[in-house]
């Protein structure tokens, strides 16, 4: 018999309504669990009373805030699809999105008003903060509560989360509510969380890890969660000075600006609980840095297609595990396997293939790349390169299109990016492969400098990755960049390195 998710909101109200669900940082406004159950409902009459049938897609273009999730919560209520757009996307972008999923509405922000009108054609908006008859506030106002639905089936689609397209074409992964029970399980048992949290929500939106790391889960366990309409330093300052929040997860490029920050070594960090990581490892240089602060970062690792929570490293073992991105989680299984789909022994490289509830059924309007996504027995092929030490901790040494053989060696250049970042001048960096006439293909290393630093010239680079690292891997030529080219959730886009590399 299937599990069905009860309808959140109206649970949470009933164990608790007086809570504090959501409180945003820029208005000051909070709503408790009550609130939020009952604008959700007016949000799904709304849909209703727009001719919305269940199954229809809502799209909805603007910064983090809490009417965010009352969509969402409103779309579950009434069976109706959520697909947050990316707001960092032109028109000229968005609008391929909205041809594939189709939307019977769009719902935007006003600082997206222009993009959301240049790309709706004939598709019905609402506008957030629009103060008229005709804005969402009114237009909520005006609809009464109606009956919903209590269950809501686990294979049913809740939203579509579009790739960062770090690799190509973004495509829809279809996010089903059986998915978003598993991460909370796989979430809440891997951090420990506790009824009455507070977490910090500044991950975009568009994005799985601003929904489900942590705020959904925290949502569904009856915390709060504090919402920033982006990432903001000087806020994440003043909330851990503050002692408000229990748990942060945030990315490498955070952790990085929260480490080069004034306060750094002076705020005092000790009132949250647990630090998670993801969407990139955490530097060893940089972990190594929180620790000896005394906070113990936890790398993990997932994908939009695992709903993402498949890794995460335990607090007890992380500075001994440094570089470890953990066990798989309680409801997802992992393989590491080679090219032919079989397993390979602990300490040799291999895919890494996922399987479990939390794994997504596939992508929306899209049954070939699906189907070519799993391999038989269901088992979801991630492109990305891991082993197992002999203790059961995973490591990730990248993706496979980002590997690249130097001489008939293969190269993982998160290995080499992780020395590089170890000389005093280096920040951060990118490695990746270009063409070669000796050697096949040589490493081209993207640099940002640590503020302050003096260029290294490319000798003394290649020294010193020389002397921790075999001749082959090291790169053939070093550039240093102001910044690299970024996804919404931190991740640098190699194929926009690679091409530049091969325009030089």
């Amino acid at each position: 018999m299937a599990f069905d998710l009860i309808d959140i909101t109206a649970k949470r109200a009933a164990l608790g309504g007086e809570r504090i669900a959501l409180t945003e940082t820029a208005s000051g406004r909070s709503v408790t669990y009550a609130q939020l159950d009952a604008r959700a409902a007016r949000v799904a009459a709304l849909l209703d009373s727009l001719g919305l049938a269940p199954g229809d897609r809502v799209a909805v273009l603007c910064r983090n805030r809490i009417a965010f999730f009352e969509l969402l919560f409103g779309c579950a209520k009434r069976g109706t699809i959520l697909v947050p757009l990316n707001w960092r996307m032109p028109p000229a972008e968005l609008s391929a999105l909205i041809a594939d999923c189709r939307p019977g509405l769009i719902v935007y922000g006003a600082e997206d008003a222009a993009a959301a009108r240049a790309v709706a054609g004939s598709v019905p908006c609402l506008a957030l903060d629009d103060d008229g008859p005709d804005g969402y506030e009114a237009r909520l106002t005006a609809c009464q509560p109606a009956a919903t639905r209590e269950l809501w089936p686990q294979d049913e689609v809740w939203f579509l989360i579009y790739t960062s397209g770090t690799t190509g074409a973004p495509k829809a992964v279809m996010h089903t509510y059986g998915m978003a029970l598993a991460n909370y399980v796989n979430l809440s048992q891997a951090i420990d969380l506790r009824q009455g949290e507070t977490t910090l929500n500044f991950l975009p939106l568009f994005h799985i890890a601003g929904i489900n790391l942590y705020t959904l889960p925290v949502l569904m366990s009856g915390g709060q969660a504090i919402i920033m309409p982006g990432f903001d330093v000087e806020q994440l300052v003043e909330l851990l000075a503050a002692g408000r929040l229990d748990t942060v997860f945030a990315v490498p490029s955070v952790y990085q600006q929260l480490s080069l920050h004034p306060r750094f070594e002076d705020i005092d960090v000790s009132g949250v609980r647990h630090w998670g990581c993801g969407g990139a490892p955490l530097s060893d240089t940089l972990t190594r840095r929180y620790l000896a602060r005394g906070v113990r970062v936890c790398n993990g690792m997932g994908m939009t297609e695992t709903g993402p929570t498949a890794f995460l490293m335990d607090p007890e073992n992380a500075p001994r595990k440094v570089g470890s991105v953990g066990k798989p989680q309680l409801l997802c299984q992992v393989r590491i396997v080679d090219a032919q789909g079989r397993d390979v022994p602990r300490g040799e490289r291999g895919e890494i293939w996922f399987r479990g509830p939390g794994v997504t059924p596939g992508y929306w309007g899209r049954p070939e790349e699906t189907a070519r996504a799993f391999a038989p027995g269901g088992w979801l092929r991630s492109g990305d390169i891991g082993w197992q030490d002999a203790d059961g901790y995973y490591y990730v040494a990248g993706r496979i299109k980002d590997m690249f053989i130097s001489g008939g060696e293969n190269v993982y250049p998160a290995e080499v990016e992780n020395v590089l970042v170890q000389h005093p001048a280096v920040l951060e960096a990118a490695v990746v492969g270009v063409p070669d006439e000796r050697w096949g293909e040589v490493g081209c290393a993207y640099l940002l400098l640590q503020p302050g630093a003096a260029r290294p010239d490319a000798a003394e680079l290649a020294a010193f990755c020389r002397e921790r690292l075999a001749a082959y891997k090291v790169p053939r030529s070093f550039v240093v960049l102001s910044d690299f080219p970024r996804t919404a959730s931190g991740k640098i886009q190699k194929h926009l390195l690679r091409q530049k590399a091969m325009a030089q």
